[in-house]
């Protein structure tokens, strides 16, 4: 009977175990292909800001249910200013705090919208960066927009959206490097 018990109790546990969603989604943007922007070697200031209003970077949106909200594994403005900082190094500049060149770099949007139905999903992922660059006597502003949909059969797994996010933070910090407006600005 002990053993019935036993064996039937951790059935149960595991089948638990076996349907819990992760809870979390791990982000790892790479640092996009980067152009040489300058020949002699320019002090820059960068610093990463979240300004979002919300920690969660994904919402499941289902058909009448409430919506589940899925938060980064770490915090998206460390993981975005080691790419942005890593980007203007191989883009020729050297990082230094106390440059008169400064780049804000405000992460103002990361969310993926997920609405599942019986017959699928589809992801419609938005990201938006707003830049501000400064040096000694004026100051550049700039917003960069990187916006991407997806969908499939059955319901989104996280590799998928994790994939997804990732592709779009490549793109969307790639076109901000490389921008020539912002490059010709950091070098005035």
């Amino acid at each position: 009977m002990k053993r019935l018990f036993l064996l039937l109790t951790t059935a149960i546990a595991l089948s638990g175990c076996a349907t819990q969603a992760p809870s979390h989604i791990a982000l790892e943007p790479q640092v996009p292909q980067v152009q040489p922007q300058t020949q002699s070697l320019q002090n820059v200031a960068i610093e990463t800001i979240d300004t979002r209003s919300a920690n969660f970077i994904v919402r499941f949106n289902n058909e009448g249910d409430a919506a589940r909200l899925v938060s980064p594994s770490e915090a998206p403005r460390r993981q975005i200013d080691a790419v942005f900082r890593k980007g203007f190094t191989q883009a020729g500049y050297q990082v230094d705090p106390s440059a008169v060149q400064h780049i804000q770099f405000q992460l103002e949007r990361l969310l993926t919208d997920v609405n599942e139905s019986t017959f699928g999903f589809e992801a419609k992922s938005n990201i938006i960066i707003n830049v501000i660059a400064k040096n000694s006597t004026q100051e550049l502003t700039k917003r960069y927009t990187a916006r991407g949909t997806l969908s499939g059969p059955f319901s989104a797994d996280f590799a998928t959206l994790e994939l997804e996010i990732n592709k779009l933070l490549g793109q969307l910090s790639g076109d901000i490097i490389n921008d020539p407006e912002l490059n010709q600005f950091i070098q005035q």
